[in-house]
């Protein structure tokens, strides 16, 4: 659901085969970011829907000392859409609904509802602002809505551009999308995922989610500040479709291998689901490895983040899902990659904290902006931690790694303060930016 700054993003090459890989260093990999308290969650890779390798490090429940297990279930946030887009295609096949279907048949009420068609929902391309970019989306996250209270809220919301104008990614299709398949099918959301996928790909430990359950095995999910503290828990009335799913690495890995050998779709249907428009396709991303091209999705939400990605020349599957991050997923999965390629590949090693003190902390906080820069970023001091939010963002804890520099490796951020200029320095994806203290 969430975003940070930038999208998580894949970036190295895979080119070995590899029958076998070296195990001890890919247990070593994860024993080294469970060792220095850096990460939690599960791993897995299939190929050819049989299991090949699993990892779990970490607590699914802290408060009651319960380790991760290879059954432990998580919210996948993101990952949900590629289910929804795929069910969402089964309607077309059926011929219940077609791609061209405008908006406006089902939600007149939201704006430009009669440009939106069904493949602008899917490929992000309705121009429909996202709701949970709205600062008022953090005060309400953790409460139930109903169906009317969020129509309410999208169609109170301006769009940010024409439809088909662009791309840009929104919860909001994907919360529409949901609706309309309940609308079409005439059953809630959770029995549609249920009767359309999981039952027919027996996926036992993938469905709709409620109020987590550790006592059903659900991780609840947590932020490092300085120790792993409970993170919020998004009550799933909200997301739907576009982020409510609890799911396990090796349901994960399951659902994306029947998804490419055309257990879910029809071969013309899923050739159009994966067609990439803009670097978009439907409920899909393609990660590119070189001249390799592999396929899947991400996603946030709360403290848990998820990453599933597939590579069909080697039906291959990856997933791992964290409950709590203080080191970037995605070079997680980078290293096991590059570990199950035999790929040139150092393992991580973590230098402890600077300590910095109270009245130090303090010299930095405020809130900073640019005209140059489209979010404020909001700098205060939670629990001894200093903590950055950006607008319409959830806020996440700064690590000093020298003097007066911060980082909040989970999305490659860095900010470099100069309290005496009232300044900040934000540094991430290879850009800079200069912001100023208000």
């Amino acid at each position: 659901m969430k975003k940070f700054f930038t999208v998580l993003a894949l970036g190295c090459s895979l080119f070995a085969t590899a029958q076998d890989f070296d195990r001890q260093k890919m247990d070593s990999l994860f024993t080294v970011v469970e060792k220095n308290d850096r990460g939690m969650g599960s791993f897995a890779i299939h190929k050819q829907a049989e299991p090949v390798y699993a990892n779990t490090i970490g607590y699914s429940d802290i408060s009651k000392g319960t380790k991760a297990n290879t059954l432990t279930k998580y919210r996948i946030g993101s990952i949900s859409k590629t289910f929804t887009a795929a069910m969402i295609l089964q309607l077309v096949e059926e011929g219940k609904l077609s791609l061209d279907t405008q908006l406006s048949k089902f939600y007149p009420g939201i704006p430009n509802a009669e440009s939106i068609s069904i493949e602008d929902l899917l490929r992000h391309q309705s121009g429909l602002f996202n709701f949970t970019n709205e600062d008022a989306y953090l005060d309400y996250m953790e409460q139930p809505k109903s169906k009317e209270e969020l129509l309410k809220i999208f169609k109170a919301q301006e769009p940010v551009f024409a439809p088909g104008e662009k791309n840009d990614y929104s919860n909001t299709n994907y919360v529409l999308l949901s609706f309309i398949l309940e609308d079409v099918d005439g059953k809630n959301y959770a029995e549609i995922l249920k009767n359309r996928i999981t039952q027919p790909l027996n996926l036992e430990n993938t469905y709709y989610g409620r109020k987590i359950d550790s006592g059903n095995a659900e991780a609840y999910s947590y932020q490092k500040k300085k120790d792993w503290q409970p993170a919020t828990e998004t009550d799933l009335s909200i997301p739907l479709g576009a982020g409510g799913i609890v799911s396990t690495p090796t349901d994960l890995n399951l659902f994306f291998t029947a998804l490419f050998d055309g257990k879910v779709l029809k071969s013309d249907t899923f050739e159009k689901m994966k067609a990439l428009k803009n670097g978009f396709g439907m409920g899909l991303f393609s990660y590119p490895f070189n001249d390799k091209s592999l396929y899947g999705h991400t996603g946030g939400i709360d403290g848990f983040n998820s990453m599933s990605i597939y590579y069909p020349e080697e039906e291959l599957a990856v997933t791992y899902i964290s409950n709590g991050t203080d080191f970037s997923p995605n070079d997680i999965v980078i290293g096991a990659l590059s570990i199950f390629w035999d790929l040139d590949y150092t393992l991580p090693s973590f230098e402890p904290a600077m300590e910095v003190s109270q009245e130090k902390l303090e010299q930095y906080t405020g809130t900073y902006g640019s005209e140059t820069f489209p979010l404020e970023v909001k700098i205060f001091i939670e629990d001894e931690t200093l903590m950055g939010q950006a607008t319409g963002q959830p806020s996440f804890p700064l690590e000093a790694y020298d003097e007066n520099k911060f980082q909040f490796t989970r999305a490659g951020l860095k900010l470099e303060f100069n309290p005496e200029a009232d300044k900040l320095t934000l540094f991430q994806g290879g850009g800079s930016y200069e912001l100023t203290r208000k």
